[in-house]
C-alpha cells in the first residue's frame, strides 16, 4: 500500500513540474516549426516547381500546334494534324480516317526526320 502511494505521489509531482513550465514550449515554437518549413522547401523544388514546369511546356506545345504536325495522343494513336479548332484536334490517322481528339490529350509532337520511335517534345526557348 505504501508504494503505491509512494509512486502515485511520484508521478503526481513530475505532472507538476511539467505543468509549471509552459513558458519553455513557446519559445521554442520557431525551432519547432524550423524542420517543417525545410521539409516544404524541399517539396517545392524537387516535386512542385518542376511539374509547374513541366505543365506549362505542355500548354506551349499544345498552342504552338499548326496542321501537318505529327502527333502522338495521350491513347497512343500517331497522327497528323488536319485541322486546329479552341480545344479540339483533328487528327488525320489514314488515309480516309480522321478522328477529334481534345486538344489536352496530345502528349508530344514527334519531329520529323527522326524515327518514328523517336518522340520529342520540343524545349521551350526564351
Amino acid at each position: 500500500m505504501k508504494t503505491a502511494v509512494l509512486s502515485s505521489g511520484l508521478l503526481f509531482s513530475s505532472a507538476m513540474a511539467y505543468a509549471a513550465d509552459p513558458v519553455a514550449g513557446g519559445a521554442n515554437a520557431f525551432g519547432s516549426f524550423f524542420p517543417l518549413i525545410i521539409i516544404f522547401g524541399i517539396f517545392y523544388f524537387f516535386l512542385i516547381r518542376p511539374q509547374q514546369k513541366k505543365a506549362k511546356e505542355h500548354q506551349l506545345l499544345l498552342n504552338a500546334l499548326k496542321k501537318d504536325d505529327k502527333v502522338l495522343t495521350s491513347g497512343g494513336i500517331y497522327g497528323t494534324v488536319a485541322q486546329v479548332k479552341d480545344d479540339i484536334v483533328e487528327v488525320k490517322i489514314a488515309d480516309t480516317v480522321k478522328v477529334q481528339v481534345a486538344k489536352s490529350s496530345i502528349t508530344a509532337v514527334i519531329v520529323p526526320g527522326q524515327n518514328s520511335e523517336a518522340v520529342v517534345t520540343p524545349e521551350i526557348v526564351r
